[in-house]
């Protein structure tokens, strides 16, 4: 049975700082790397293109709410004049009824005069005769 190995305190501490010593050196060769200069600059023209994409698309997208806004005011203000005309014939079929009404009033009114006249009349027929 093979030994198990605990590391103690200075083994740790030194294959951190190999490991920190390591990654130093690979990072110093990869800024040396053409390559990788090119690859970076690659990625920065990408970014800049996507975010050149996403402000055009916010512009068409700003540009689309300005314009069903204005469509959305258009349409409330037909609908708004469409109301008061509306509004306007039916205070007019109103006034017509009322005046058709007031007219009928003032037939049935004299027509009861009239009624009432020619019952005083005949009354003062009756008086007449019976004197």
């Amino acid at each position: 049975m093979a030994k198990t190995i605990v590391p103690n305190l200075a083994d740790r501490l030194r294959a951190s700082q190999e490991a920190r010593r390591a990654l130093l050196e690979r990072a110093k060769a990869a800024a040396d790397n053409p390559e990788v200069e090119e690859r970076r600059k690659a990625h920065e023209a990408i970014a800049e293109a996507r975010s050149l994409r996403v402000a055009e698309r916010k512009a068409a997208e700003q540009a689309r709410k300005q314009q069903e806004d204005a469509e959305r005011a258009v349409a409330e203000a037909e609908a708004a004049a469409a109301r008061t005309a509306a509004l306007q014939v039916e205070q007019e079929a109103h006034a017509a009824r009322e005046a058709e009404r007031a007219r009928r009033k003032a037939a049935e009114q004299a027509e009861q005069e009239a009624i009432l006249l020619a019952r005083r009349t005949s009354r003062k027929a009756k008086k007449r005769r019976g004197r």
